[in-house]
């Protein structure tokens, strides 16, 4: 069994590996991703619209969408990029770049970050050649400033490809100049512990998810709790009295809150429960004034913002586990081997506890590494109800905005998470069924 569980575990990297990949890719090849959109808001149109005022005057220049490819990373190639995001290659982790006026040799490019320039020099064999300038534009003599730079030289066919591959079905134009491009390489991805900083907020992906992670947890641990708290023992009751009144009772209860998805639920409790009457607050979590008040009022107002969404997560959830528990059961109860033991003498707690019940959480037990991505990961549409500051959320932002550090980052975090969450359930079913070796 221990093989077993080393295989899985090494596994993981390579599936995230092609489930980051796949992403990846689909970001950069669909339509609509940030160049195109920065495209359209400098063009004023989309599609039609936009090649005709591209090619009625020189709105944009070749060197303009030059830059902005350079911004978003678009000037390397797919797997170059990836490499980049892995921290395999080195990448640009700050640039800047300026062309050549026509006949000259020379071009000044301000160093990013700094009060400095870069004079980069065209040698007559092809090669380049660079001097760190000061702030009033004289000769600087600083190697430990300008060795981590770089210069690249970009040409007038790169940039006729460029516009091609952005600018379709509007001619390329004229008088096209050389580039260059001065950057600082160095590997800075993944393998480094970073995932990049965010195109929409400038803040590391990293702090983002970890600033957002406790409340999804709060709200994901609560919530586990709740469930497997009340539900198997509501299951177990319900096998036990099977067609009872309490059994029916709670089967309505259980179905209706089955049949009513969490978000709609929520923004009904927010209408009648937060605007209307008043009794809770319609969103955030948790209040504004909450580091003014004391232990007592921290925890009320912990309650006052958290039980409207702890319902809608549980909701859902708690019916299905239920249902499972109860289904499961009675199941084993009609099943031979207890109906032996309890014509062998046995107790019928006995059979249903020290028999029926282990077998019957063998299901359930495949189901916890997924709640134990739930528990971190959160619920977009119930954070987005409430207005929750939480992973889910982040997600969703990440989406709309497509924001693409941040999409790979949410990505490569709920999908570590749901691989180790499988590994995890394998591990609940070995220890709840003896009869499961893994060999």
């Amino acid at each position: 069994m221990k093989a077993y569980f080393i295989r899985r575990l090494l596994l993981i990297p390579l599936t995230l590996v092609g489930i980051t990949l796949l992403v990846f890719t689909i970001q950069r090849k669909a339509p609509g991703g940030p160049m195109e959109q920065e495209l359209t808001q400098l063009l004023g149109g989309e599609g039609g619209a936009r090649r005709a005022r591209a090619a009625e005057g020189a709105v944009l220049s070749a060197a303009q969408v030059m830059e902005i490819e350079e911004k978003y990373q678009r000037d390397r190639s797919l797997i170059r990029g990836y490499g980049d995001w892995l921290g395999l290659t080195k990448k640009d982790l700050e640039k800047a770049g300026a062309e050549f006026a026509d006949g000259e040799k020379e071009v000044v490019i301000p160093m990013p970050g700094t009060v400095y320039s870069v004079r980069v020099i065209r040698e007559e064999g092809g090669g380049l050649s660079k001097q760190l300038l000061d702030a009033e534009g004289a000769d600087l003599d600083a190697p430990e400033l300008i060795d981590p730079w770089e210069v690249r030289l970009r040409s007038p066919e790169d940039q006729a490809a460029s516009w091609k591959n952005w600018m379709k079905g509007v001619a390329v134009p004229e008088n096209l100049a050389w580039r260059a491009v001065l950057h600082r390489p160095g590997r800075d991805g993944l393998l480094q512990g970073s995932l990049g900083a965010s195109e929409k907020y400038q803040d590391p992906v990293g702090q983002m998810i970890m600033d957002r992670m406790p409340v999804s947890i709060f709200f994901g641990g609560i919530s586990m709790v709740l469930i497997y708290a009340i539900c198997l023992p509501l299951g177990v009751v319900k096998a036990i009295k099977h067609r009872s009144w309490l059994d029916n009772v709670s089967s309505v209860m259980v179905f209706a809150g089955y049949a009513i998805p969490g978000y709609a639920l929520g923004s009904l409790l927010v209408v009648y429960l937060g605007a209307k009457l008043g009794w809770f607050p319609l969103g955030g979590f948790p209040g504004d004034r909450f580091h003014e008040l004391g232990p007592a009022g921290k925890l009320r107002d912990v309650f006052d913002h958290g039980i409207m969404p702890l319902v809608c997560y549980v909701i859902g959830s708690f019916a299905f586990m239920t249902l499972m528990m109860k289904n499961n059961l009675m199941e084993h109860l009609a099943s031979d081997y207890v109906r032996t033991a309890t014509a062998k003498g046995a107790p019928f707690r006995s059979a249903v506890f020290k028999h029926a019940f282990r077998n019957s959480i063998i299901p359930i037990a495949t189901t916890f590494g997924g709640n134990i991505t739930l528990l971190v990961t959160g619920s977009i549409l119930i954070e987005r109800v409430f207005d929750i500051n939480g992973f889910g959320l982040l997600q969703f932002n990440a989406l709309l905005e497509r924001d693409e550090p941040l999409i790979m980052g949410v990505l490569f975090v709920s999908s570590a998470l749901m691989l180790i969450g499988n590994v995890l359930s394998d591990l609940c079913v070995a220890l709840v069924d003896p009869r499961v070796s893994y060999n």
